[in-house]
Formats: structure tokens, sequence, C-alpha cells
């Protein structure tokens, strides 16, 4: 499995970047290359230009400004797991960081890599649905915000245009009265989300004040399923309030079909895994269930 010739690519910023994409519209960058070099050497993909971003030291960085926690696209899954201030900040997120993949996998691969390419039943989606956050996308015209509800689009597909690089993610820090989790049911050889959900909730006196829910590995695409979201607030957390909500985690998606998990029994593990991580992020938020 080798693959077909192509010329090599390294700048040492972003601007360099960019104007090597102009001036080869038929290049791919290349990030961690978990998911291109494979593609390559099946000749499923061919491109003719690579461009690494692996030598852009300013996409690496992880920093807090004011509230916000800004994570370089080029960031390793490592840095983010390992990272104090990431969990600090937002836990949720370091705590999705060690589920991806194996050791190898998460100290090569880099956040940018992987909510870029956008795979189905990637871990990072649902806990960036959860976590509410924002991409920079840096292209010919300046850089552009992202809201994540916006972000993933469809199958291997997002927001980001042909001519922009991913350069940052940006979430609000998670406040103390906020608990999360991510659970997911993993392939057994892959390790990918048959279905992964992320949850992040703020309790009220013993209700929900505010609630949001990221599912992965179920549809084309990562997404909130708003009707439990919409159930859950401002009523008492209790696991069987919790169960009739996550009943409907599942409804009116095209859920995943393969050779691992039909359809029915996906959806069956979205349900079962949504009470569970909402049930789990109440508890770490300090809520007590009945």
């Amino acid at each position: 499995m080798i693959p077909a010739a192509f010329e090599y690519h390294r700048p040492s910023s972003v601007k360099d970047a960019l104007k090597m994409l102009q001036d080869l519209p038929d290049a791919k960058l290349l990030a961690g290359g978990h998911s291109l070099l494979p593609l390559m050497k099946l000749r499923l993909a061919n491109p003719p230009h690579l461009i690494d971003l692996g030598r852009i030291d300013a996409l690496r960085q992880i920093r807090a400004d004011r509230n916000i926690l800004v994570i370089g696209a080029m960031a390793s899954h490592w840095m983010i797991e390992s990272s104090e201030s990431v969990k600090r900040h937002a836990p949720l997120l370091a705590e999705t960081a060690g589920k991806v993949g194996d050791v190898q996998v998460r100290n090569a691969g880099t956040i940018g890599g992987s909510v870029a390419h956008a795979d189905p039943a990637a871990d990072y989606p649902a806990a960036l649905l959860a976590l509410d956050a924002q991409f920079v996308a840096e292209g010919p015209n300046g850089p552009r915000v992202i809201a994540v509800d916006d972000f993933f689009t469809g199958v291997f597909s997002t927001a980001l245009d042909a001519h922009e690089i991913l350069t940052e993610v940006r979430l609000p820090f998670q406040d103390a009265g906020t608990g999360s989790a991510y659970l997911k049911f993993a392939h057994p050889a892959s390790g990918f989300a048959v279905v992964g959900v992320a949850a992040a909730l703020r309790m009220n006196g013993g209700k929900p004040a505010r609630i949001r829910i990221g599912i992965t590995g179920v549809g084309p695409a990562a997404y909130r399923p708003k009707a439990v979201e919409e159930l859950l607030v401002g009523k008492p957390f209790e696991a069987r309030t919790v169960a009739e909500a996550a009943n409907l985690a599942a409804d009116g998606v095209d859920v995943n079909e393969d050779l691992f998990a039909s359809s029915e029994y996906r959806a069956h593990l979205t349900r079962v895994f949504t009470k569970r991580a909402v049930m789990l992020a109440g508890e770490r938020g300090g809520a007590r269930s009945e």
C-alpha cells in the first residue's frame, strides 16, 4: 500500500499555508495524518500536493483568554487530555480526548484534523456540541468564526471553505456548577464511536437550568437532540424523567447501519447512552437523582 507520487510542502506560518492553498488548488492539508494517509495508501485519495501544518507552532498553543479556552487546531489529543488548563476549564473535552483511539493516535492526531475530517463516528464533535464551541477559520479574506451548531454539515462535510484553514477551537469556560460526561460504545477494532454521547448541564435547585447534549456515531453527522434537552430543562432531576427524555434521542435521525450494528440496535444504544451520560453529568454537577 504505497500512495501515488505527490509533492510535499512544509509552511512555517498560517500565511504561507494559505498562499500555498491558493497557488495549489488541488492540494490537501496534512495535520496528524491518521485519516488522510490511510486513504492515500489505498489510492482512495491522490492529492498531487500535501501541505504539512506540523511545523506551525502557533497552531499548537492552548491558552485561557479571559473566560474563553483557546485550543490551537494542531494541538494533539494527548496535549488536550493532559493540559491542566483544559482539565480546569473544559473537563469534558479532556475526558473526550482521553477516549480517542489509542496511545499512538493520541500522541500524533490533532483536534483540528479530526473535526475538519468530520468522520461521523469521531469523538470530538459530540463534546464540542455539548460545550457550545466556536471554530476560527482563516481564509484569503481573513478570519471568520463558525458556531458549532453550524459546523458539521454531513458525512465528512463541514462549513469550512476549500481555501480555509481551521486555526482555533474556542470554548467558554465550564463554570463550577456545570457537570459533564462523555460515554461511548466503542467499535472493538477501530475504537471509533458506534454511539458516543456528551452531556453538559448546570443545576439550579435540583433541576437542570441549562443542558446541551452532543451525539456522534449515530447519524450522517454529530447532532444535538434538542427535544431531549427541552424536556429536561426545569424538570426535577430524576432517573425516570431522564429515561423518558432519552427515548427521543434518535428520533428524526437517519440512523447509520453497518456490519457491526443495525439501525435499530444503534438507535437503542443511543437512548441507553444518552440516559447514562446525562445521569453521570448531573451527578458530577451535584445533582441527586431519585
